[in-house]
């Protein structure tokens, strides 16, 4: 089935707009859209459309109908922009809203009028009700889920069988829920990044019933991996990591669907192979990659969970203990609003090892940072929760959380969005799907 994917904050705006006046209303929605690797599509809600009082040609409780000249114009604009329109209206009533006859006379009527005028695009249908939602393709029976992102990922209306919880689950079930595991086991989750905190990750999600991954990560075992690489053993040394960690979720979960690429993410190529999961981890330890994933987030409407372990040391003694995970969404502030990206380390990521020793300005190399497991599966396991709350509604609100070891101390952090910011906001790459390029490193080579 395909999605409508909306931001909370488009979707309150839809919603003040519709219900609770005396006459139906009708808005219309700009969308970009991808398509999954399963030949599914996603459509992305960028921008809504008030119609002015003018351009009806009448309205009512029951109806309400727009100009000609208005659909006209619209149409030029999603065949100029390759946009798919959704054609919003309301419902009265508590109950969840089904489409009517009425719905259907009007929506053959557009239908066929964008067969003729956008025939490469499609275009949807969707009605709002105080009880709820129901979404399809315009004049057909072909219905879409309706998901919202923003702080939360949520299901707003899904017509199609959910899947039925084993008793292996039982208890998460009485933690979250019959509902809550049927969303879990309906994710396709992205993992980038399998070694200290991405396996880790891996070993939980795989372990809370998650039955699809996509796993992305260019190295393979070494020996000093070994000590905090979740699922590896000594015979390790030598293999992928994303063969390791593949390796461990068929172990918990035979029939999980496990697609892997030995491939570095800053290549477009790569990153666009995570354009169609649910959410995604970022559990690199690069500015250049979390570059490339928070775009990917913002552009997709795609949360994306940022994890990151500091230990420092000195003198042989250790100062810092630090991680942080930040969940990366609408609404919420990206990582170049709480200016957490190097530009240098960006560009670094972005060349080629001959790039970066003839760069006069990239002095030295990369030393490996410490490492210790039980720092990573605490940041892990807090990353972890994080995306429970978010979908399937486990009660722990923070989505920025900052952990001090030396103190022992945890606190959630709240930034705000910087107005205008070239990722995360609607004037930069928010829920432009398709319509724009990614950026990253345009060919793969032997320099991973």
């Amino acid at each position: 089935m395909d999605d409508l994917l909306i931001t909370f904050a488009d979707l309150d705006f839809v919603r003040r707009s519709v219900l609770g006046g005396r006459t139906e209303l009708c808005l219309v929605l700009m969308c970009g859209r991808t398509s999954r690797a399963d030949g599914r599509a996603r459509v992305l809600v960028r921008e809504v459309v008030v119609p002015a009082e003018d351009d009806y040609t009448r309205r009512s409780q029951l109806e309400a109908e727009l100009r000609p000249a208005f659909i006209a114009r619209w149409a030029k604009i999603a065949a100029r922009t390759k946009s798919s329109l959704v054609f919003v209206h309301s419902h009265p009533g508590r109950a969840a809203p089904e489409f009517s006859r009425i719905d259907d006379a009007g929506e053959e009527v557009l239908a066929h009028f964008f067969r003729h005028r956008t025939p490469d695009l499609q275009h949807l249908a969707l009605v709002v009700s105080d009880g709820g939602y129901a979404c399809r393709y315009l004049g057909s029976d072909r219905h879409l889920r309706l998901i919202a992102v923003g702080d939360d990922r949520r299901v707003l209306f899904d017509p199609s069988r959910s899947h039925d919880p084993s008793d292996l689950y039982d208890r998460q079930v009485r933690a979250f829920g019959r509902a809550g595991q049927s969303i879990l086991q309906s994710l396709r989750v992205g993992i980038v990044g399998l070694g200290g905190t991405g396996s880790l990750a891996v070993q939980q999600l795989a372990h809370l019933g998650v039955k699809e991954f996509v796993l992305v990560d260019p190295d393979d075992v070494e020996l000093t991996n070994l000590n905090r690489l979740a699922g590896s053993a000594s015979a390790d040394t030598g293999q992928a990591k994303v063969a390791v960690a593949e390796r461990y979720i068929r172990a918990v979960q035979p029939r999980a669907v496990v697609t892997s690429f030995q491939e570095n993410v800053v290549f477009v190529e790569t990153a666009k192979k995570l354009r169609d999961v649910d959410v995604l981890f970022c559990c690199t330890d690069s500015h250049g990659s979390r570059a490339v994933l928070q775009q990917l987030a913002y552009q997709y409407l795609i949360p994306c969970i940022d994890i990151g372990t500091v230990i420092a040391v000195k003198g042989g003694k250790i100062t810092h203990i630090t991680g942080r995970a930040q969940m990366l969404s609408p609404g919420l502030a990206c990582l170049t609003c709480g200016g957490l990206l190097d530009g240098n380390e960006v560009r670094r990521d972005m060349m080629s090892e001959a790039e970066r020793k003839q760069d006069p300005y990239l002095v030295g190399a990369r030393e490996p940072a410490p490492a210790v497991i039980s720092i990573n599966s605490t940041i892990t396991s807090l990353a972890i929760t994080m995306f429970l709350s978010a979908v399937v509604g486990v009660p722990s609100p923070a989505r920025h959380l900052l952990y001090d070891g030396l103190r022992s101390r945890l606190r959630s952090v709240k930034g705000e969005p910087v107005q205008d910011c070239i990722v995360c906001s609607r004037a930069g790459v928010l829920a432009r799907g398709d319509g724009l390029a990614l950026q990253g490193r345009l060919a793969q080579n032997v320099n991973r």
